[in-house]
């Protein structure tokens, strides 16, 4: 499969009002992408595209605000896409939300929002656009997972969830637009300074004091810039890599659990104690950087 042309082609990046998404749409208006934003903070994405039409006059940059744990504004939302842009030449399912809290201290209702957004909506945007990314040759397909979508630690149950089945989704999809000529990666971001740990839910069960402790501690591990994060993808989009990962605080543990797979558990919960309930996402280090040769049990 060739190198993916940015130029003169439209972009969809959701979540787009903030962190990684917005870094990526800076970041594909400079290769000459055009764009369609989608967030559901209509204010911060209003001025994320302000300043990309002033950065970049001679590109298209359209928005759409929509709640993706809204199935039917979702869907709204992805019919106007159809509508509107018949061929595509990539889409990023970036949104994603983080909830705190071990399985036992969430309520259901809780969990599936979790699921709403960072899998469910992935799914239902896919299926409607894929008609226009094929339509466009070379089109290229990334969705966004998560380094646990690689480890799953205590207090993470929805969002592991929710971010290994984007994983398992985009594999498959790999496999099946291969003949198509259609790319596809899978993100696992590690560190990332986003606003997805401060705007996280805690779950209705989790104390607050627990909940802010872990919330401090996580927020310390996020050192990687936004902008860096969207250039690793970006770069990998080019070369049409299967999968990014972005940063040692990813790649270190992906081995641990490769090496260890159903004892990495154990160097986590040293790391980070057993019962953390804080709003540990993507861009939340599961553990500060582990060793990849810790104690497991091996395979």
């Amino acid at each position: 499969m060739r190198r993916f042309d940015f130029a003169a082609g439209t972009a969809v990046v959701t979540g787009a009002a903030g962190g990684i998404g917005a870094a990526l749409a800076a970041g594909l208006a400079r290769r000459g992408a055009d764009l369609v934003l989608l967030d559901r903070d209509a204010d911060r994405l209003a001025a994320v595209a302000a300043a990309l039409r002033a950065a970049h006059p001679g590109r298209r940059v359209d928005t759409v605000v929509v709640d993706l744990a809204d199935a039917a504004a979702t869907a709204r939302a992805a019919e106007e896409l159809r509508r509107r842009h018949p061929r595509l030449r990539l889409l990023v399912n970036n949104a994603g939300v983080a909830l705190g809290g071990r399985f036992d201290q969430v309520t259901l209702d809780e969990f599936g929002w979790v699921v709403d957004v960072n899998f469910r909506a992935v799914v239902q945007l896919t299926h409607a656009l894929l008609p226009a990314l094929k339509a466009e040759p070379g089109a290229h397909l990334v969705n966004v997972s998560s380094l646990f979508g690689l480890i799953a630690p205590a207090g993470q149950a929805a969002y592991s969830a929710s971010k290994f089945a984007v994983r398992g989704f985009t594999e498959a999809l790999r496999h099946e637009l291969a003949g198509d000529g259609v790319g596809v990666t899978c993100v696992h971001p590690g560190g990332i300074r986003t606003r997805i740990a401060a705007d996280a839910r805690v779950g209705s069960g989790v104390p607050v004091q627990e909940y802010e402790a872990a919330r401090r501690r996580f927020e310390r591990l996020l050192s990687i810039d936004p902008a860096t994060a969207a250039e690793a993808i970006l770069r990998g989009v080019r070369r049409r890599r299967g999968r990014v990962l972005i940063g040692w605080s990813a790649r270190l543990p992906d081995l641990l659990a490769r090496l260890a797979p159903a004892g990495y558990g154990r160097v986590l919960a040293l790391a980070v104690g057993r019962r953390t309930a804080g709003p540990q996402a993507s861009e939340a280090v599961a553990a500060a950087p582990v060793p990849a040769d810790g104690p497991g049990e091996p395979g």
